[in-house]
């Protein structure tokens, strides 16, 4: 194999010669063409497709060469289309490219192929990438990648479809909320300047259904009537009509505005409502029920009926879209009613100059006067300011009036906690001082500390009626039927009323028909307590005549949700003012009164009535009016009769006539009035004159118009009344010694204490000192004027009335009285003849056990601390949570706490989770004792930790029980 090498043989010719010739020959062919096919195939094995086989052959050798450079030309055309379709797919981006290699077969045409398949390939794929997100920046997001991938460009493929996904998702969420947004605020707009409801309601409906694609519809607004507050069409879509009206809870649209809620109905049966047009006629198959709410009130209802399905975005928009309308429906409300005061100052305005114009016309002739016209002409132009600034705060005052009204609640609790607190310590003590543990108070005293806890009670009972107002509303108040005696309800009203008539002079009686039952199946506090509002109103109202209470039974009474009842009737009749025609259906509204002007002459809140109708529905029954104007009023509360086995025989009753008249009480004595009083006290015409002192520091002031008043009214009935008047207490002295007055209204405000040195006077002149004395008082007095009043009480007849109403209704009793000076005060003394209370003996089983009590109220912690001291307690004291938890950790011995809630600092919440968090006290008996008696405050407590719960004012009694309970000392 060794190539190049000649025969080299020396010497030779001839044959010899030619043949070693031809041998060199041959071989040196052989190697020039071997050597130029090895040159050919190494440049080829090296990737040199440029070499070509040169030499000259011929036979085999010539078609070896020829094979070997075809192929060559054939690799090198192969590589050159490889290499252009790698370079402009790979390089140059120009996809869609193809190898094109004539005569190739077998693997080199299969790779051509792969090369051009995997080209093929690469370029639709990418294509198909470009398209999409070509299209996506043309902002077209229905495109996809659909093309066939694997590997990377499968992921690669998913997440681009994806991406658009995602963009179509968020575009078509923008999209909506641009549409809601638009349209909310469009239809707001559409609203903005209207003040007709009736037109805002049109608008709404005309450009709401159809934007959410309804196609029938219904605006309705709450109104309050007689009966309740009730909704009324104003507004419709594809219908007309418009005049039901529907109470809350009823129907769908009542249901929806009672719990405040939306109400979506879906697939809708068939015959429920049709929509029918020109054309034809079907039912929708979706009902959407809208509240309209604004600051917890229901002003209105929206109801939209559809051929199809709202659509989630339709759905955010109404809920939206109520909300709006709210707003735009109360400020419409708010302005009719700033209309309505704004026409009403007008009008006083324009009666105002009206009487100015008057009085220059017919006091042109005075000079004297003219200054004074003008004066007043200056006053009305200042009094129209006023009014317009009035007017202006009561728009402000119209927008906080929602906000005030969720305020309400809270405040009544705290309200509540601030009366019983102080209330508390009064009945303590009061009820302690009554018991005279100690035996040093004269039977007096004891019957004053009775009468103080009674009127501390009454308070009491005040505050309660005020948190019922709050329960009727919240719906939260219980009623507790049980067996009421007939007999013992008739002593408490003959108790609690006749004394009042008597004081009045009027007659009261009470009369039971035979047929009623002598028990009745009812709430004993709740009827006590519309009982006593009918009959103090009956009282209140009624001048002269009589008051009576009749009981009697009834069959066939239609009562609310109960037609054709057994009922118990009660007749509460007078013969008082009476109450006009056109005010019957108001006064049972809250804060309504027949006579509603500020110049009225009885007073009262108006919510009397009010709560007792609603007490009277708990009740199942019902209170009805009838009245006639200047002749006296009926008021009967019909209740259910239920049957019960209460047994009145276990009740010791005093026997009563079958058929009772009314009783007239007999005159009180009273003390002789003082010759001063009657020294110039002559008759007219059979009638007594009544004399009557007026002392305050402004001649013609409130007090001397409210008794020219007073006397005006009395004229015609009890004769005439002379009113004086003095401004200096030496002038009111002196004219009470030159004159006999049977009464003396005092302003306590006179400036310079001028109030203090007329009573002064008047305890120093014995002929003086029996006149009764009215004083009022429009401001909180100083603590030298409390005691120097506390003081002038207790040597002559003083009362303190602080209320307009209740001094008119004094100066009344005393110029109407048969003997004027005659009239009992506000408050009976007690008989010195009753005996004392025996003193109720200390339980032993509370002897030195050690009670810390927590409260930041001195005047609780002393009364607390007096009932357990009697008891032979060890008291212990800290002023707020956290010193009440310090004090506990100094004493191991604490056998119980009396642990307040309403605490600075730290509260009795928080106190009382401490100690229990504590495991040593973990045991230890805690009563909690709040004034905050609202719903819900009970088991707030017991989860803290309390063991028990006790409200404010503290009953000693229940407290002492209470007590025992939780240290184990109870009997068993």
């Amino acid at each position: 194999g060794q190539l190049g090498g000649q025969a080299r043989v020396p010497n030779v010719a001839g044959t010899w010669k030619d043949l070693t010739d031809n041998v060199n020959s041959m071989a040196d062919n052989l190697t020039s063409q071997v050597r130029s096919i090895a040159q050919v195939t190494t440049a080829v094995a090296q990737g040199d497709l440029t070499k070509k086989i040169d030499v000259d052959a011929r036979g085999e050798i010539l078609e070896l060469k020829t094979t070997i450079n075809t192929m060559v030309d054939q690799l090198s055309s192969f590589a050159a289309e490889v290499t252009r379709v790698a370079r402009e797919v790979g390089s140059e981006g120009r996809l869609g490219g193809q190898a094109e290699v004539e005569g190739v077969s077998g693997t080199w045409k299969r790779l051509t192929e792969n090369v051009n398949e995997l080209a093929g390939n690469l370029t639709r794929q990418v294509r198909a990438i470009a398209e999409v997100t070509s299209a996506v920046t043309s902002g077209d997001l229905t495109r996809s990648i659909t093309v066939d991938a694997e590997g990377e460009l499968a992921d690669l493929k998913d997440n681009v479809n994806s991406m658009v996904e995602s963009l179509r998702e968020s575009t078509r969420a923008n999209q909506e909320q641009d549409w809601l947004k638009t349209n909310l605020a469009r239809i707001s707009g559409l609203m903005q300047g209207h003040r007709d409801l009736a037109a805002v309601a049109e608008l709404v409906m005309n450009e709401l259904a159809p934007l959410v694609g309804a196609q029938h519809g219904t605006f309705l607004l709450a109104e309050e009537t007689a009966s309740g507050t009730e909704l009324r069409v104003v507004g419709s879509y594809g219908h007309r009509e418009t005049l039901r009206r529907y109470a809350l809870g009823e129907s769908l649209v009542g249901q929806a505005a009672l719990a405040r809620r939306t109400i979506l109905v879906e697939d809708i049966p068939p015959g429920y409502l049709t929509v029918s047009s020109s054309l034809g006629e079907a039912d929708p198959v979706t009902l959407m029920v809208l509240p309209i709410v604004v600051e917890d009130q229901v002003l209105g209802v929206i109801e939209l009926a559809s051929l199809r399905r709202f659509s989630k975005v339709h759905r955010d928009f109404l809920e939206q879209l109520v909300e709006t309308i709210g707003v735009n429906v109360n400020t419409i409300v708010a302005n009719a009613r700033t209309d309505a005061l704004l026409a009403e100052s007008q009008r006083l305005a324009t009666e105002l100059q009206v009487r100015q114009e008057e009085l220059q016309r017919s006091n042109a002739e005075l000079e004297e006067k003219a200054e004074l016209l003008a004066q007043q002409n200056r006053d009305i132009e200042t009094k129209n300011s006023e009014i317009e600034q009035a007017r202006q705060e009561l728009e402000d005052r119209a927008q906080q009036l929602a906000l005030a009204s969720k305020y309400k609640s809270e405040f009544l609790a705290n309200m509540s906690h601030e009366l019983r607190t102080p209330l508390n310590s009064l009945l303590i003590l009061a009820q302690l001082l009554s018991q005279n543990p100690t035996r040093n108070l004269t039977p007096k005293q004891v019957e004053y500390a009775n009468v103080i806890h009674s009127a501390g009670t009454d308070l009491l009972q005040l505050i309660n009626d005020i948190l019922d107002l709050s329960k009727i509303e919240a719906g939260k108040m219980d009623i507790t039927p049980e067996a009421v005696s007939l007999r013992q309800l008739l002593d408490y009203v003959d108790a609690n009323f006749r004394p009042l008539t008597t004081q009045k002079g009027l007659r009261f009686g009470v009369t039971v028909a035979p047929d009623v039952p002598p028990s009745l199946l009812t709430d004993e506090q709740r009827l006590r307590q519309v009982l006593r509002n009918l009959l103090s109103n009956a009282v209140k109202f009624t001048e002269e005549g009589s008051v009576e209470l009749r009981i009697e039974r009834g069959a066939g009474v239609d009562l609310p949700g109960a037609p054709g009842q057994d009922v118990l009737a009660f007749h509460v009749v007078d013969t008082g003012i009476g109450i006009a025609a056109e005010n019957l259906s108001q006064i049972f509204d809250a804060f309504q009164q027949a006579d509603g002007t500020t110049s009225r002459k009885y007073g009262g809140t108006g919510l009397g009535l009010s709560i007792s109708r609603e007490i009277a529905t708990l009740l199942g029954g019902e209170i009805r009016a009838a009245s006639t104007l200047g002749e006296g009023s009926s008021f009967t509360l019909y209740l259910p009769l239920v049957q019960t086995s209460f047994d009145p025989a276990a009740v010791p009753v005093e026997p009563e006539p079958e058929a009772a008249e009314p009783l007239i009480a007999e005159p009180v004595a009273a003390p002789p009035v003082p010759a001063s009083a009657t020294a110039d006290t002559h008759r007219l015409d059979g009638r007594e004159r009544r004399r009557l002192l007026v002392v305050e520091a402004r001649p013609g002031g409130l007090l001397s118009m409210l008794a020219q008043s007073v006397a005006a009214d009395l004229n015609d009935t009890h004769g005439p009344v002379q009113v004086s008047t003095a401004s200096d207490p030496a002038v009111a002295l002196a004219a009470l010694r030159q004159e006999g007055f049977h009464c003396i209204v005092l302003d306590l405000g006179m400036p310079h204490d001028a109030a203090a040195e007329f009573l002064k006077g008047l305890d120093s002149d014995p002929a003086l000192r029996a006149l009764p004395v009215l004083a009022h008082h429009s401001r909180k007095l100083s603590r030298p004027q409390e005691d120097l009043l506390q003081v002038r009480s207790r040597n002559q007849p003083l009362e303190r009335l602080p209320s307009l109403d209740e001094l008119r209704e004094r100066i009344t009793l005393h110029l109407s009285a048969e003997e004027p000076g005659n009239v009992l005060p506000l408050v009976q003394p007690a008989s010195e003849e009753e005996p004392l209370r025996e003193v109720e003996q200390v339980d032993s089983k509370l002897v030195g056990r050690k009670v810390l009590v927590v409260d930041d109220d001195v005047r609780n912690v002393f009364a607390l601390t007096t009932i357990l001291e009697l008891h032979g307690m060890q008291v212990l004291y800290a002023e707020n949570g956290r010193k009440g938890i310090d004090m506990l950790m100094r004493n191991d011995d604490v056998d119980l706490v009396l642990m307040d809630i309403m605490m600075p600092e730290m509260d009795g919440y928080a106190a009382t989770s401490a100690i229990r968090s504590m495991p040593r006290f973990a045991q230890l008996p805690i009563i909690a004792v709040t004034a905050k008696a609202m719903h819900g405050d009970r088991e707030k407590t017991l989860s803290s930790g309390a063991s028990d719960y006790v409200t404010k004012p503290v009953d000693a009694e229940e407290l002492m029980i209470c007590m025992q309970h939780w240290l184990g000392l109870q009997d068993k």
